[in-house]
C-alpha cells in the first residue's frame, strides 16, 4: 500500500491535482442542475458500462438529456451504432426503461439523505436494468456523491499490481463490498474520497482524468 499512496500523493500534488479537483468540482456542481441532467448522467453510466468512456460521452453529446428523454428506441439505437458502440440493441432498451425514473434527482437526494449512498446504490441496481454495482457507484460519483468505489479494470488492475488484492476472477456483490472495503483503507490514508482516489488510479492506468 505504501507504493501506491506515494504515487497518489506525488500525483495529487501536482497537475494532475488541479485536474481532479477540477473534475470533483463538475461533480459537486450537480446538486445544482436540472433533473434531465440527471437522468442524461444515467444514461451516459448506461453506455459507459462494458464501453469506452469517450464513445459514451459522445453519445451523451449527440443526443443530450432531450434526447435521452424523447427520442424513440430506433434513434437511439441508430445514435448508439453511428457511434461504433458495441451493444446499441441493448443499450438503447436500458435507456428507454430508465425513463421510468426520469425523476432520478429527487429520488437519489431522497434516498441519501434518508438511508446514504451504500443503499441507493443497491436501488439502482435493483431498479435501473443495465446498472450493476460499478456503473451505479460511477453515476452516483458522476452527481457528487464520493464515498463508493467504481470497480473498473483499471482499478482492480492497480490494486492487484500494488498487492492490495488478488485479481478475482468474478465480481459479485460480496467480492466487490470486500475489494471496495480494501480500497477504503486506502482512500482513508491518503486523506481523500474514494470518489477522489478512483480518478487518481484511473489516471495512474490511462494517462486522462474522464468522468
Amino acid at each position: 500500500m505504501a507504493k501506491l499512496l506515494r504515487t497518489v500523493k506525488t500525483l495529487e500534488s501536482g497537475s494532475v491535482g488541479n485536474i481532479v479537483g477540477k473534475r470533483l468540482r463538475e461533480f459537486a456542481s450537480f446538486k445544482d442542475k436540472p433533473a434531465d441532467e440527471w437522468f442524461s448522467e444515467l444514461c451516459f453510466c448506461l453506455l459507459a458500462a462494458n464501453s469506452r468512456q469517450k464513445t459514451a460521452a459522445s453519445i451523451q453529446n449527440e443526443l443530450g438529456p432531450k434526447g435521452f428523454c424523447n427520442c424513440s428506441w430506433a434513434e437511439i439505437r441508430d445514435c448508439i451504432r453511428r457511434h461504433k458502440h458495441r451493444f446499441h440493441n441493448n443499450k438503447s432498451s436500458y435507456v428507454v426503461l430508465a425513463r421510468l425514473h426520469t425523476d432520478i434527482k429527487q429520488k437519489v437526494q431522497d434516498m441519501v439523505k434518508k438511508n446514504g449512498q451504500p443503499l441507493a446504490r443497491e436501488w439502482l441496481v435493483k431498479n435501473i436494468k443495465g446498472l450493476g454495482f460499478k456503473e451505479a457507484s460511477h453515476f452516483l460519483r458522476n452527481v457528487g456523491y464520493n464515498d463508493l468505489a467504481i470497480l473498473d479494470r483499471h482499478i482492480i488492475n492497480v490494486m492487484a499490481e500494488h498487492g492490495l488484492i488478488q485479481k478475482p476472477k468474478t465480481l459479485n456483490r460480496k467480492i466487490y463490498l470486500e475489494i471496495e472495503a480494501r480500497l477504503a483503507d486506502l482512500a482513508k490514508a491518503a486523506k481523500m474520497t474514494l470518489g477522489e482516489l478512483d480518478l487518481y488510479m484511473w489516471y495512474m492506468k490511462t494517462g486522462e482524468v474522464l468522468k
